[in-house]
């Protein structure tokens, strides 16, 4: 695995009034779905607000709470849908704990998650739409 995080995102109780916010900051959006997602180009990174509501049903058993830290979660993504499995079996190999296999997902990649040795979780991700650029960064066209 290299040493990257590919998307941060944020959950949100709000994403209309959480889009607003940022935009005032003077985020702008790379891409987004009006009332689902949205994505800003950091950089090297992803940074995304996703409504917390929907984060939580990706971790089916799971806890997220309302506030703190677990309200976050690190994506790595990966340049073929096979890598997907094979960075989850890293993870679990250093000590993880596998939360989600990966899976096809409804947006048409496909991403499973870990949690780190204190609960933070990490998603691994291979994304068709938004392709790693050859040193690995993350940009949503």
């Amino acid at each position: 695995m290299d040493q990257r995080i590919s998307v941060i995102t944020l959950t949100v109780k709000d994403l209309a009034a959480s889009r607003a916010f940022y935009g005032r900051l003077g985020f702008e959006e790379a891409a987004s779905s009006e009332d689902s997602i949205a994505f800003f180009n950091m950089g090297c990174f992803v940074f995304a607000l996703y409504p917390h509501e929907e984060m939580a049903k990706e971790f089916p058993g799971e806890t997220m709470p309302e506030t703190g830290p677990a309200r976050m979660t690190f994506a790595y993504n990966v340049r073929e849908k096979s890598e997907v499995a094979t960075v989850l079996d890293e993870a679990v190999a250093a000590g993880a704990r596998l939360v989600k296999a990966g899976e096809d997902v409804f947006w048409g990649g496909h991403s499973g998650y870990f949690a780190d040795p204190d609960g933070h979780m990490w998603e691994v991700s291979w994304n068709p739409h938004a392709p790693l650029a050859e040193d690995g960064a993350q940009r949503f066209p």
